[in-house]
């Protein structure tokens, strides 16, 4: 226990060093392209990704590359940590994210969210927000980029129950583009609300990719379902594979109220 705490600890200090790092890095790119801050961002990713399995023993598996088509795209992940939000961008030519208008007023890193064109979603605005959000992301969408996104709309612990919000699938008919749903176990090895880094495996599944021309209805049973049991199957292979490990799985933290 004292070593994960140990590897733990280095993994977070070097976490945030690294991420100041490429903000220096990447400040040439605010006289450049979208392209130069989506290289940036895609490098410091990789990097963070590296920087986990070095320290602290944890590597990835990431499967079903082959299935994600090219071109515009809207790819539907799980959520339990904050992991997924940096590993995936590496796989997609123009990533595209939703993300609280407070993460734009980040010196250096909220500028660079804003110079990679985000789309940034005031909560407080209510629902004229929430109608230029969908606007903007179709748009965006529409000239060739991949939204990644998450439908339960915020990280939920593992194994909590599903909540998939109305939001993706608005999104999804709005757009009329292809869907790609993606399980994961990041939870396990990430989990929120500790700076815990957990050794393992964390394997990334690209799904069957869905096609435009569902109804709202028909799409959230869809992904929800293959959503749900890839992961759960995803779950019981990490915590087994923990078991073997430490002799203990990572802890769960419930789910807010």
């Amino acid at each position: 226990m004292i070593l994960l705490f140990v590897r733990s600890l280095i993994y977070n200090i070097a976490f945030y060093l690294n991420t100041a790092l490429w903000c220096v890095i990447g400040l040439p790119t605010y006289a450049m392209p979208r392209w130069g801050i989506v290289w940036i961002a895609k490098t410091w990713g990789r990097t963070c990704v590296w920087l986990m399995t070095v320290i602290c023993g944890t590597r990835v598996e990431f499967r079903g590359l082959e299935k994600i088509p090219e071109g515009p795209l809207l790819v539907a992940s799980k959520h339990q940590s904050a992991w997924e939000t940096f590993a995936l961008m590496q796989f997609f030519r123009e990533p595209l994210f939703i993300l609280k208008r407070e993460l734009t007023r980040i010196p250096f890193f909220g500028w660079y969210l804003v110079k990679a064109n985000m789309i940034a979603l005031d909560r407080k605005a209510g629902g004229r927000s929430l109608l230029e959000m969908m606007r903007k992301a179709r748009d965006e969408v529409r000239r060739g980029r991949q939204l990644i996104i998450f439908p339960e709309g915020t990280r939920r612990p593992v194994g909590a129950p599903p909540d998939y919000k109305v939001g993706v699938s608005q999104i999804y008919v709005g757009c009329g583009v292809t869907c790609i749903p993606v399980a994961l176990n990041a939870g396990l090895f990430w989990p929120r609300r500790t700076f815990l880094r957990y050794p393992g495996t964390i394997v990334v599944e690209f799904l069957d990719p869905i096609p435009p021309g569902l109804s709202r209805d028909e799409f959230t049973a869809q992904i929800s379902t293959a959503i749900e049991e890839a992961t759960d199957r995803l779950v019981q292979a990490g915590r087994e594979e923990q078991e073997r490990i430490l002799g203990f799985s990572a802890p769960v933290v419930a789910a807010d109220s």
